[in-house]
């Protein structure tokens, strides 16, 4: 099974603080990988790293076998829109937008295929939200909002899905939905990066890291 993600000797220091060290990490194709951790430890930085959404201190990120650290900016955007969904732990939904138009956010963003709609009410009824789709954020609960945001991320079928903390703040019956949505992504095919504190959830995935004194460490799983 090849490799999607490759980190190699990735460090990240803000200022003098070093938040990663020296830190290597491979994610395989359809695999669902976990990594938990102390909070503030650096897990977050580390996704948004792997998500090409923050740039190293030093080190190498390949995506597909493709080395992006030589790319520019834009280049690397291209790549971001096409290989990741993102699942943040705040929804980041557009208030104004219902539930709806939030999810078809990323096809008018790349302009991509604008018949997405059915694919969009879709993912919303898998998610038991057919009852919400003209509600906007304000309107809806933090589990209708989690499974808006992931509706989003799911819509264009990424090679890549990136969750930080999924289940964060939401009852055991929600969670567990949650964590199914995330697995049948990589049961069809999509890598999953979860960041997570939930060990219910981790015990689920693939492979297990640790992220401890700005390194990582696979656990026996």
């Amino acid at each position: 099974m090849s490799n999607l993600i490759e980190l190699q000797n990735i460090s990240k220091n803000y200022g003098k603080d070093s938040i990663l060290s020296n830190l290597s990490l491979t994610v395989k194709k359809g695999t669902a990988v976990a990594i938990v951790g102390d909070s503030g430890g650096g897990k977050t930085t580390l996704l948004s790293i792997m998500g090409l959404l923050q740039n190293t201190t030093s080190g190498k990120i390949f995506i597909d076998n493709l080395d992006i650290s030589s790319l520019s900016q834009q280049e690397q955007a291209k790549i971001r829109g096409n290989y990741f969904g993102f699942v943040f732990q705040r929804a980041r939904l557009i208030s104004s937008l219902t539930a709806l138009e939030n999810v078809m956010v990323p096809a008018w963003l790349t302009q991509k295929d604008k018949n997405l709609e059915k694919r969009a009410i879709e993912l919303l009824t898998h998610f038991n939200l057919d009852h919400r789709l003209n509600h906007k954020p304000g309107e809806l609960s933090l589990g209708q909002l989690r499974r808006v945001s992931l509706a989003r991320a799911l819509l264009l079928n990424p090679p890549i899905l990136l969750a930080d903390e999924p289940t964060n703040d939401l009852d055991p019956a929600l969670a567990k939905s949650v964590a199914d949505c995330l697995l049948e992504a990589r049961d069809r095919g999509t890598s999953v990066v979860i960041i997570t504190h939930d060990p219910v959830l981790a015990a689920r995935t693939d492979e297990v890291f640790t992220l401890q004194n700005r390194q990582i460490y696979q656990v026996q799983h």
